[in-house]
This record gives structure tokens, sequence and C-alpha cells, in this order.
């Protein structure tokens, strides 16, 4: 079974968008060492050329499980900005987040009404020919999900309840008056004595603790 990766810059500037394509590169190279399969599913380019908001990798293999927990967490950049070089800031935090199904939805299973359609966009035949794309809608408040990416159904099916699943979250979360960025920023200032990884310059070497 897949295991889905999100790496976040949250609200972070362009400095954290530009670490979170270099930690997905990163996590790319180590899969591919490992002989565990990487795909990219989503990705949510940055404000600057060759950066992301976020990236969602599917990983695969015998030790998918370990790698991702291994990268689970807070990741530090310790370096001068990219693009502001006067900028007095040199650590620059982002997110590695493992992505799964809630054990506890907040719905009623009879409120989800689920679309199965053939993907469209790139893929080949098997895209074109394969009605395994899903689209899942939350009834009552009209919140709607979609996957695509996989090959099978049953995987999108999967990764549209997760993303249903973070709507809701987010939609919880406004309702207890907490913006997206002073979330990340409380998580942020929360996790930055507890970085996982720590990587110092722009070749991106890992730093030894």
């Amino acid at each position: 079974m897949n295991i889905w990766l999100q790496v976040t810059s949250g609200q972070g500037p362009a400095e954290c968008q530009w670490v979170v394509a270099r930690v997905t590169e990163e996590i790319e190279k180590q899969c591919n060492a490992e002989g565990v399969s990487c795909r990219r599913v989503e990705t949510v380019s940055g404000d600057q050329r060759d950066t992301a908001k976020s990236v969602l990798l599917a990983i695969e293999g015998r030790r998918a499980s370990q790698l991702a927990e291994a990268w689970a967490g807070t990741i530090k950049w310790i370096g001068q900005s990219p693009y502001r070089p006067n900028h007095k800031r040199k650590n620059w935090f982002v997110g590695v987040d493992l992505i799964s199904q809630p054990e506890s939805p907040d719905w009623a299973e009879n409120d989800l009404k689920v679309d199965v359609m053939r993907a469209s966009g790139p893929g080949g035949q098997h895209v074109n020919k394969t009605s395994s794309a899903v689209r899942i809608t939350h009834v009552p408040t009209g919140t709607v999900a979609i996957a695509q990416e996989e090959r099978s159904q049953h995987q999108n099916r999967r990764l549209a309840l997760a993303r249903l699943a973070k709507l809701f979250q987010r939609k919880q979360q406004s309702a207890e008056a907490a913006s997206d960025r002073n979330r990340w920023q409380q998580h942020a200032a929360l996790q930055r004595g507890n970085a996982v990884r720590v990587y110092r310059g722009k070749k991106f070497a890992l730093r030894k603790k």
C-alpha cells in the first residue's frame, strides 16, 4: 500500500518554498538509493521558479514505512536567502507530514456521495480507458475532494478521503478563529527546537547535529 508524505511550507515565505523543493529532491534521492518507489502525486507551485508550496509524494516498497517515518517532522535549513541577500534571517523551517485516511472521520458514511469516473489529463491509454478517478462529496456541506493520480480506484478513494479530511480540519480550525498563517507560526514556534533534520548552505548537505 502506498504511503503519502506531504512536504509543506505552510504559510512560509519563498525561502521556505525553496526548501520544500530541495527536501523533496532529497527524499527522492534516498528512495532511489534504497530501491523505494517514489512519485510526485501533487505539486503546488511556489512563488519563485523551481520552488513549491507543497508536494505530495507516494512512496512504496519494503522500506517505505521506515523511510517515511524517518522524514516526518520539522526540517530546518540554515542558510542565506536565495532571494533576499541582505535578509537577516538564516533559519528556515518546513514540515513533512504523513497523510493517511483518518480513523475517526468527521462525517457519517451516508453523508458521502462517491462518484467514479475516467481520469483526465496525461497518463496514456490506461488513464483514458479506466474509470479509476474518484470524486467524493460531503453532501451536507457540499465539500468536494477529487483524486485521479493513482492507477488504482481503491488508492484514489483513499487519497480523496484523506484530502476531504484535510479540508474538514482546515474548516474546523478556521471556525476556531485560527488563520492558516497563525497555525503555521504556532507550529513552527513549538517545533523549531526539535527539528528532525538540519541542513546548512546552498548545497543542501546534511549538517551533523
